[in-house]
């Protein structure tokens, strides 16, 4: 099987909202990614919530291989690229889940079961409120094959 290859970031920047990058990738992909989730879940990014100018000084690392702010403050491409086809709907769309949910005659609360989430996630993701991560996709394809 081939390998697959992920793109490497050219450029980086803040983007107007708070914990949002604007990258460019080398296939000549623009994303905008918002990072807020990991910078308020890890301890390690405490700094860059504390200081809006530490991540607006956001550049590429070395290579293109990830982001950095510090020589200890990083994120990686694979992430950055999995976010941004995530949030981009790239993975699985609002609109592909709701129709994933009515051909399975899932409830909000049976779907909800059936992927292992709360039934706000459900709505959450039928809405599209929130990206529907590359995981959650994975397991709404396996189940119609089930």
């Amino acid at each position: 099987m081939p390998r697959k290859i992920l793109p490497r970031i050219v450029a980086a920047s803040a983007a107007g909202k708070p914990f949002t990058l604007r990258l460019r990738w080398d296939n000549g992909d623009e994303s905008q990614v918002d990072v807020a989730g990991l910078i308020e879940t890890f301890r390690a990014y405490e700094p860059l919530r504390a200081s809006p100018d530490l991540f607006r000084g956001v550049r590429v690392g070395d290579l293109g291989t990830d982001v950095v702010w510090t020589d200890e403050i990083d994120m990686s491409a694979d992430t950055l690229w999995r976010l941004a086809q995530e949030q981009s709907g790239l993975t699985m769309s609002a609109a592909e889940f709701r129709r994933w949910r009515e051909r399975q005659a899932y409830t909000l609360d049976t779907a909800a079961k059936a992927l292992g989430l709360s039934r706000r996630m459900v709505a959450y993701y039928e809405q599209g409120a929130k990206p529907i991560p590359r995981v959650v996709a994975l397991a709404a394809r396996a189940l119609e094959l089930a």
